[in-house]
């Protein structure tokens, strides 16, 4: 017997375990949808600027969604801190079940292997081969030498690099380089991976070549969140389009060509 809020006494509705467990079940589903969520979340520098503004947005699992705006608009401030590369000043962020927001320090090398990045200018060590470089994140989360081959191996033949594993990145040519730190974000087989600016540098063939590679990713399930000027390549793929101006969330939607 329980008590109603006016005191008058009512009977408990009883019912079944299985029932309560698959509407427990199904309220996890619904909570976990959304594999980034963002809630009112701004980022704040010394001296003031804020490099996003209250931000709220959700990206579920599965989907390839791209982020456009002039430069200084927010973009690569807002894959930092989904990466916790910089931590948010106001709002929750909440990315793969966790609320980085709380995240503790000890927790957030777990986080970032969850998650796979892709930066304009490669960040490759020029004194490591093609092999090293990719293996990198394997090796500081303390993989067996067996299996960090068997996944660098693995990721370079994804990319078609698999003949190159032996070379320095000097020796590569841009695109190819760019296809190393696509490899090495991979190679860890993250849910989500984020790119900022992968075409920047890269001719429109190349261009091309690189987004079909991410398109292959999100085919097997990998979650993509793409920053990047390349409006006509945007256009041209179709997908979800988020646009960022002065640090606030101005539009999103389809893109069209």
């Amino acid at each position: 017997m329980i008590f109603s809020r006016s005191g008058k006494r009512r009977h408990a509705t009883h019912r079944p375990r299985g029932q309560r467990m698959e509407e427990a079940a199904a309220a996890t589903v619904e909570q976990e949808s959304a594999l980034i969520r963002f809630d009112n979340v701004s980022k704040r520098y010394p001296g003031g600027h804020e490099g996003v503004s209250n931000i709220s947005l959700e990206i579920a699992a599965g989907e390839m969604v791209f982020l456009t705006g002039h430069s200084g608009a927010g973009k690569s401030t807002l894959l930092r801190l989904i990466a916790l590369l910089e931590r948010s000043t106001r709002g929750q962020l909440h990315v793969n079940g966790r609320n980085l927001t709380r995240l503790q320090r000890r927790d957030i090398p777990y986080h970032r292997r969850e998650v796979g990045v892709i930066f304009q200018d490669h960040c490759l060590l020029h004194d490591r081969t093609v092999f090293d470089n990719v293996a990198l994140p394997l090796v500081v989360s303390g993989l067996s030498h067996g299996e960090v081959g068997r996944r660098v191996r693995a990721a370079l033949d994804n990319v078609g690099l698999l003949q190159r594993e032996k070379s320095l990145p000097i020796t590569l040519s841009g695109g190819e380089q760019q296809r190393v730190g696509i490899a090495r974000a991979i190679v860890s087989k993250p849910p989500l991976v984020l790119a900022d600016e992968p075409t920047g540098n890269l001719d429109p063939e190349l261009s091309r070549e690189i987004m079909a590679l991410f398109e292959r990713f999100n085919q097997v399930g990998v979650t993509l969140l793409i920053a990047t000027h390349d409006l006509d390549l945007v256009r041209k793929l179709g997908k979800r389009t988020l646009v960022l101006a002065q640090g606030r969330l101005v539009d999103e939607g389809l893109a069209h060509g």
